[in-house]
């Protein structure tokens, strides 16, 4: 049972077409003319299976045998002229491969625990030299989320991690001078700007008294970030100038106009400033003030937009929310186009799903630069345009298919500005019934449920690392902050909420998206104590703050009454879906995260609610 097997499953030659398509891509992208051909196999490394169950996964979960040939151990080729690598997954990554095989095998045998590593060999046949070899194995492996991997068969594939280190506390924070504060800052490479570092130096001098922990700072990193509080957009813009040009005369009477909307709006309101979210939302407040938004639903959750609309059913006619939302992967699909484009699709979903309604048609919006240069023209530091371009197409076909959403229209704007960096929009529309969705508030006492997906280093910085500044270094650097994500889940989640005896049993919802823990949860109430040691964790050797701020894919936070709980649990666990209590909501309006019995997170919600130091610019808007 111990022992480690191998299988190589190559598909037959009129199937073989990703083999195909990657020797066209090599010898016609890349200039290698010696090439012949590529083979492309699948290899599964597998322990702690049984002689019988191996001899039926074989040919049931890991092969197909029309179409794939199967090798034990070891596969057939000319070691003349043929060179061989091996591609897996980091360490951390969601193999997805691996945990469905893993799954699959139980259904043959349930009393079985096996492990299963998944990695993709290339064999390269044909005159190709050491460098050309290199520059292959530059093509297909990404940095971000793969590398290379030994052609050598492991004694064990069970991982031994070692025990996390208590979380620090920086001595002597609250009153350290300004230069060294600023050293510090620059060292932990945060999204957050000095003077929010300057703010919460304050915070923990005058209000308590004490220094913080690294997850403290990690957590108001991710809290506070762009991607989750929408920093540029709130900040103040104090000057506003047009340059000269052909439309100037009509972009000013557009921003006079806005000023005084505005100013019947908030009545000389103090605490509202100009700012581009305001700028934004001005629209939908004339409207609202107008009296022209009354089916919008109102309330505490900020999921999606949401909208009250007759619908016929049955003859009858009923009320319904319809929910819109977008969501931009820009930055993710620019270091990961498989995984970001995937994600972005998934965290679109996510939203309208966290407010029970069922998402049922979706629309991607993209741009690139011209995909058809040659790979000699590809910006330093970014990935060529054809394998973004290619890449999020399969992450997002991928992760649609497999949810089951119907996307209505696909469009792709090519534009040599998006060289730069380019754009990933997906949207997506959802319904329920509104009789089936409670609008309430998280009471003291109330309970909220992790649901879902386990949690990893996956996604650990994805909210403040789209909210940094990006280099010519980003790919390297950015390994753990793309997630892989895991359709077949949030399928579960969609069947779940889609029971209406289910969806009127949640108080209140809010997705895993940016932030992981220290934001889903941290959204639902004022007060709330967390107890990160109750989080189902996909492998050992996690620390408190990577539990806290890790973006692991769908997953669900829920908030439901003492009363309901074994109910809900129930409910989830008939969906094969991991449920599980992790916080109570409390009197106290405190952020409380508690990880092996200490607390690693105390902070105000009075401080979180701050959103940061009150940021400043000036604006020149260039005439197009």
């Amino acid at each position: 049972m111990g022992l480690v097997r191998r299988v190589y499953v190559e598909k037959k030659a009129p199937f073989a077409m990703a083999a195909k398509e990657l020797t066209d891509d090599i010898k016609g992208y890349l200039g290698i003319d010696g090439l012949e051909k590529v083979r492309v196999l699948v290899r599964y490394d597998v322990e702690n299976l049984s002689d019988e169950t191996f001899d039926k996964a074989l040919t049931s979960i890991f092969s197909e045998p029309p179409v794939d040939d199967v090798y034990e151990e070891e596969f057939p080729y000319d070691e003349s002229k043929s060179k061989i690598f091996s591609v897996e997954y980091l360490p951390g990554q969601f193999d997805q491969r691996a945990d469905s095989a893993e799954q699959c095998v139980k259904f043959l045998n349930e009393d079985e625990q096996p492990v299963i590593k998944s990695a993709t060999t290339y064999v390269l046949v044909g005159d190709v030299s050491d460098e050309e070899f290199e520059k292959v194995k530059s093509y297909c492996i990404n940095p971000v989320d793969s590398r290379e991997t030994g052609l050598e068969k492991p004694e064990t594939l069970k991982q031994n991690f070692e025990e996390p280190e208590d979380v620090i506390v920086f001595d002597g924070f609250k009153d350290i001078e300004e230069e060294p504060l600023k050293e510090l800052y620059d060292s932990l490479g945060l999204a957050m700007t000095f003077k929010d570092f300057l703010h919460i130096q304050n915070y923990f001098k005058n209000d308590e008294d004490r220094d913080p922990t690294m997850t403290e700072i990690r957590v108001l990193d991710t809290y506070w970030s762009d991607h989750c509080r929408h920093t540029t957009f709130n900040t103040e813009l104090t000057d506003v100038k047009f340059d000269e040009g052909f439309y100037k005369e009509v972009m000013e009477s557009t921003y006079e106009d806005y000023l005084k909307v505005r100013d019947e709006i908030f009545k000389g309101r103090e605490d509202k400033f100009v700012c581009l979210m305001d700028l934004a939302l001005m629209a939908m407040r004339k409207l609202k003030a107008e009296g022209k938004l009354d089916d919008q639903e109102e309330s505490d959750e900020i999921n999606a937009c949401s909208i009250v609309v007759p619908v016929e059913v049955d003859g009858k006619t009923e009320e319904w929310l319809v929910n819109f939302k977008n969501e931009t992967h820009n930055h993710p699909t620019e270091i990961e186009p498989f995984g970001g484009a995937a994600t972005c699709l998934g965290g679109a979903i996510r939203d309208p799903l966290s407010g029970r309604t069922y998402v049922y048609q979706a629309m991607r919006v993209t741009g690139a630069a011209d995909p058809t240069k040659p790979l000699a023209e590809t910006m330093q530091g970014k990935l060529p345009q054809k394998k973004l371009v290619q890449g999020a197409a399969d992450g997002y076909s991928s992760y649609g298919n497999q949810i089951g959403l119907a996307t209505g229209l696909v469009k792709e704007i090519y534009h040599p500005d998006y060289v730069a960096k380019r754009m990933e929009i997906g949207a997506v529309m959802g319904a329920a019934p509104r009789r089936a969705v409670q609008r309430l508030t998280s009471d003291p006492g109330d309970i909220i449920v992790l649901l879902g997906g386990q949690t990893g280093r996956d996604g650990c910085g994805g909210a403040t690392g789209s909210s940094k500044i990006h280099t010519e270094e980003s790919i390297e650097e950015c390994g753990a902050e793309v997630q892989k994500g895991n359709p077949p889940t949030e399928r579960k989640l969609q069947r779940l909420f889609r029971r209406e005896e289910v969806s009127y049993l949640i108080k209140k919802c809010n997705d895993f998206g940016a932030g992981g823990v220290s934001v889903a949860i941290g959204e639902l109430a004022d007060g709330l104590h967390v107890n990160l040691d109750l989080v189902p964790k996909k492998y050992a050797g996690l620390d408190g703050t990577e539990i806290a701020i890790s973006e692991s894919q769908e997953r669900m936070a829920v908030v439901v009454d003492p009363k309901d709980v074994d109910q809900f649990l129930a409910y989830a666990k008939e969906e094969n879906l991991e449920a599980t209590v992790v916080a109570e909501v409390t009197e106290s309006p405190r952020l409380v995260l508690e990880w092996r019995g200490k607390e690693i997170v105390n902070i105000s919600r009075e401080f979180l609610d701050t959103n940061g130091a009150h940021q400043e610019t000036s604006v020149a808007v260039d005439m197009p």
